[in-house]
């Protein structure tokens, strides 16, 4: 589910423009991400979320682990929500030469094992797109 979100932040970054998501809540039967955006999309734009987040999954792209020192890291993520300890490693998850992200979470080692990414739910209120979406068994 963490790989997931990774490609699903990607794909809202690159379709829309936007920030990637702060506010995600990840389990394992369903979750949601919170995105800043100016409008609500349509029901096209939602079936092209889906449709490319499960592209990418179907590319069996290889999900690697590094590691930056805070320092190095700061100056290529958003890390907010990490604490400022000076020269701490920060783990920073890859999803081929997709997504790469700092992350706590569990993840898969390759996209070929996440299955069906499928958005359940979607609403819109005061610039706040909430897409709930779960994994399907292929």
């Amino acid at each position: 589910m963490h790989t997931a979100e990774h490609i699903l932040n990607r794909t809202m970054v690159s379709i829309f423009g936007c920030k990637r998501s702060e506010n995600c809540h990840i389990e394992r039967k369903k979750s949601k991400c919170d995105f800043e955006l100016n409008e609500e999309p349509t029901e096209l734009q939602i079936r092209e979320i889906e449709q490319k987040v499960n592209e990418i999954i179907s590319q069996n792209l290889t999900v690697t682990e590094t590691s930056e020192t805070f320092n190095e890291a700061c100056n290529k993520f958003n890390l907010n929500r990490i604490s400022d300890a000076e020269n701490s490693s920060i783990r920073i998850i890859n999803i081929g030469n997709y997504d790469s992200c700092p992350c706590i979470g569990e993840h898969v080692s390759n996209t070929s094992e996440i299955g069906i990414f499928k958005i359940s739910t979607t609403n819109y209120v005061n610039r706040r797109f909430r897409l709930r979406f779960k994994l399907l068994e292929k």
